[in-house]
């Protein structure tokens, strides 16, 4: 049962929300995850386990509900002047950050969950995220590829080799940007300053 949306922000399902969100990561942060429960959950953010059944309706969902707040990003891709460039750092950065072992944490959580509403809040985040990478670099008048390439060339390796292997290295993410800003297809955009010429 995926969380409900919230229809008064700011009003009494906020602050539900918010104090069992801060629960649940401060009870992680000394417990193990197998040991934490929705009664201890409810305890700790003084509110009922009902409350808690109503909106998220088992620990699982709630679990990734939290985690996708977490992953939501909390600032825009670095500019560094370049569409390689920022690629490159915004791609580092994330892979640093899916694998360190919160970050792997809330990739399972997230996954582990029956509705996939979760999933996709996170799918579009990174979508974003690249969306303005794009964005930057056709302003510069830089070819850059569709959203999707750097989704499957550079985001899906990466994820699997966390999920299932080890952390890329370094190497390997620039890797997989230089092979999909190759590959490319599209062409640079006229910079939105630049004359059109007749």
């Amino acid at each position: 049962m995926p969380a409900k949306e919230n229809l008064r922000p700011g009003g009494r399902s906020a602050r539900v929300q918010a104090s069992v969100h801060s629960a649940v990561r401060s009870l992680l942060k000394t417990m193990d995850r197998a040991d934490v429960t929705i009664p201890l959950i409810a305890a700790e953010a003084g509110v009922t386990p009902s409350t808690i059944y109503r909106r998220w309706g088992e620990l699982q969902e709630l679990l990734a509900d939290v985690a996708v707040e977490r992953l939501r990003p909390d600032m825009l891709p670095i500019d560094t002047g370049s569409a390689r460039g920022d690629l490159e750092v915004w791609t580092e950065q994330y892979c640093e950050e899916m694998s360190s072992g919160i970050g792997r944490d809330m990739m399972r959580d997230v996954l582990a969950a029956q509705d996939n509403a979760n999933a996709c809040k996170c799918d579009a985040f990174t979508r974003e995220q690249i969306a303005l990478i794009a964005e930057r670099a056709h302003v510069r008048g830089e070819a850059f590829p569709d959203i999707d390439a750097v989704m499957d060339g550079v985001v899906a390796p990466i994820i699997y080799r966390i999920l299932f292997g080890d952390q890329p290295s370094i190497e390997r993410v620039r890797d997989l940007v230089t092979n999909v800003l190759a590959a490319s297809p599209t062409r640079p955009r006229q910079p939105a300053s630049a004359p059109i010429s007749g």
